[in-house]
């Protein structure tokens, strides 16, 4: 009977032993197609490694000029530390040995190594960039003891002192797992430089160039005997941006001067190319590229005066009476009043059962557009606001750019705020109230912008009603010299009629030359036009609660300007960060465009009135550097100086 189960159990013992084979070969043979073919080139280049190296020559990134042909960033060079792991018996002693050599805290270099655990262990791992000589004269007196580290000579950026364009510039750092996970980066490797803000991160494709590499012969230790050769590096693209060094230079010498921190932004209004962008505080670019350290990174971070926002194009305000134009072409342009109606100002009125003030106690009595405009009377812009209701006031004013995307070419820009019937129903479920538009009507309320969106706002309506994109690169250099790179796409004409704009610029001009409140705007001999606004940061109730309160619960304020009036070459805005007042950003406006006007013209660059006590020093060019290659060529300079000074005059309201 045994007998005669066993020879029933053999065909089916034979078929487990069939299949067992099959399953073991189909293993050897996916084994064998995963080392030899799906991990052919991991494997070559660990076997070539055993007696030969390629170690990289980091390409120099492309220099940036201005629009002028100076340099604004470059490239010098600089000595990194860096740890080959597969050559380090105890990486952990190893860290340790080189901070105590060098003198910081091991958990840089720990983290450092953390960090490369995804790179091929042969290949160099950077844990301090940019050391100094004696750092690197502690190295290299005990390279015998410290296998597996080396110092390398790599190129790294050069940045403007005085955190000059820092955010516009934006600096560079490595390359994080979350960009390598992101389809732009897919050719970058781990370990790599690349741009972490501003124009850096945005034309990093076009900056970074290719990397190189030397050959090289090692023997059993890791050191090299004999060098087999180099494959030179490639630089980036040099790029010429759109900015003049010296209005950008302009605007954060005076904000310093007149102490206050925010934000400032110039544009060619026919083009829509930026002429300077501003945000204070700012970082320095340079600590970055010499690899920040952990505490000052984290010093930026926490700072409450957040230096790492970029305002001009991040922070979202209140514009206050900035917003008044706006709405006044919306008025002009819906045919709901003409720049002859009257409207009588007592020092307020009433709308829906609710008394909403003038700035000005006594009233402005009867005023027109242009006047309007002029004196910022609140009761013309309340009744103009409740003529055409919230919807309209929303139709133009996203039509001059604000509550919508700039799409200058920067990254993360913000949106700011247009309300309407449809946005509120959306975020709040509500109908929209009719009392809500008598606020928005002035600037206040759920409305809110941009600094850059209010820059593009007055570009728009300095030159005659076309909607421009802010940019910043002029020009590409591919090799071949300069190559102008077409104006971005989204410029449109808003089809404003001629002689509304015109009533609209006029009211700007009286407001910086007539009895308004730009009149510390005014520069003589130019005809500039501009319009003072004041953003409420908490409500005066509020501030009744709070006592005296501190600088943070001032108001904002605001000045935007064009110039000249007939044919304007400069537009933009300043904003001053609780500076309670806008006609005290005007002395900010004016030097920048001083500077600009200087520079168009030949002459020397103006200077800025010293405040009692604190003398300053006369301001020079920035220097023209002579790069490889044609570039632009910065013209001569030659006339009188001008002085920039803040009239202590005031007239009308400032709202």
């Amino acid at each position: 009977m045994p007998f005669t189960e066993d020879r029933l159990n053999l065909p089916l013992r034979l078929r487990v032993l069939q299949w067992s084979l099959a399953a073991v070969f189909l293993v050897l043979a996916i084994a064998f197609w995963y080392f030899q073919v799906a991990r052919h080139q991991q494997f070559l280049e660990m076997a070539e490694n055993n007696h030969q190296r390629a170690l990289p020559l980091a390409a120099p990134r492309g220099v940036l000029f201005d629009r002028r042909g100076s340099v604004l960033v470059e490239n010098r060079f600089a000595f990194n530390i860096s740890i080959v792991r597969e050559q380090t018996a105890d990486l952990a002693r190893t860290a340790l040995d080189v901070a105590q050599l060098t003198g910081v805290p091991v958990e840089t270099i720990t983290d450092a190594l953390e960090r490369s655990k995804r790179l091929p262990s042969y290949r160099p791992t950077v844990v301090l960039r940019d050391v100094t000589e004696s750092q690197m004269a502690a190295v290299a007196a005990h390279r015998l003891e410290l296998p597996g580290v080396i110092v390398e000579k790599v190129p790294t950026r050069r940045y403007p002192p005085e955190s000059m364009a820092a955010h516009l510039i934006g600096y560079v750092g490595e390359v994080t797992d979350a960009q390598l996970a992101r389809p732009e980066y897919k050719d970058v490797q781990g370990g790599a430089v690349v741009g972490q803000s501003g124009v850096e991160q945005t034309y990093n494709p076009l900056l970074m160039g290719a990397d190189g590499a030397r050959h090289v012969i090692v023997n059993s230790r890791g050191r090299e005997i004999d060098v087999l050769g180099e494959e030179e590096p490639t630089e980036g693209r040099r790029l010429q941006l759109t900015i003049d060094a010296d209005v950008q230079r302009a605007a954060e010498e005076a904000f310093r001067h007149f102490g206050f921190r925010g934000a400032a932004i110039a544009l060619a209004p026919s083009t829509g190319e930026v002429l300077a962008l501003s945000s204070l505080p700012a970082y320095d670019p340079n600590s970055f590229a010499a690899g920040i350290g952990r505490a000052e990174w984290n010093g930026l971070l926490t700072d409450p005066l957040r230096p790492l926002n970029n305002r001009a194009v991040q922070g979202r305000y209140s514009p206050g009476s900035t917003f008044k134009i706006a709405v006044a072409v919306a008025g002009l342009e819906e045919g709901v009043i003409t720049p002859d109606t009257r409207i009588f100002c007592g020092g307020g009125a009433s709308f829906y059962g609710r008394f909403f003030k003038c700035h000005k106690a006594g009233g402005h009595g009867s005023v027109s557009m242009r006047e309007a405009l002029e004196k910022s009377c609140n009761v013309y812009f309340y009744t103009l606001g409740n003529l055409l209701g919230v919807d309209r006031m929303h139709k133009w004013a996203t039509a001059l750019g604000l509550g919508e995307m700039s799409g200058i070419d920067l990254p993360h820009e913000t949106q700011g705020i247009m309300p309407s019937t449809a946005w509120k129903k959306q975020r709040t479920g509500e109908k929209w109230y009719a009392g809500e538009t008598i606020s928005v009507a002035i600037g206040q309320g759920q409305v809110s912008v941009t600094p850059v969106s209010l820059a593009v706002m007055m570009a728009s309506v300095a030159n005659g009603g076309t909607r421009i994109v802010p940019h910043l690169v002029r020009a590409v250099d591919n090799g071949k010299g300069w190559e102008q790179l077409p104006a971005p796409a989204g410029q449109r004409d808003l089809g404003m009629a001629h002689e509304n704009v015109e009533v609209v610029r006029e009211g700007l001009w009286m407001v910086v030359n007539g009895a308004g409140t730009g009149g510390r705007g005014r520069i003589v001999g130019y005809d500039v036009g501009g319009k003072t606004g004041t953003a409420q940061v908490i409500s005066n109730q509020g501030k009744a609660r709070a006592g005296k309160g501190g600088r943070d619960l001032r108001d904002h304020g605001w000045f935007v300007f064009f110039a000249p009036a007939k044919n304007p070459t400069i537009a933009g805005v300043v904003f001053a960060e609780h500076a309670e007042h806008g006609y005290s950003a005007a002395p900010i406006a004016k030097f920048m465009m001083e500077t600009w006007f200087a520079k168009e013209e030949g002459r020397p660059l103006p200077t800025l009135a010293p405040l009692p006590g604190t003398p300053v020093a006369p301001r020079a060019p920035m220097p023209t550097v002579v790069a490889a290659g044609p570039r632009p060529a910065a013209p001569s300079r030659a006339a009188t100086p001008v002085t920039a000074t803040a009239s202590t005059s005031r007239t009308g309201g400032d709202r």
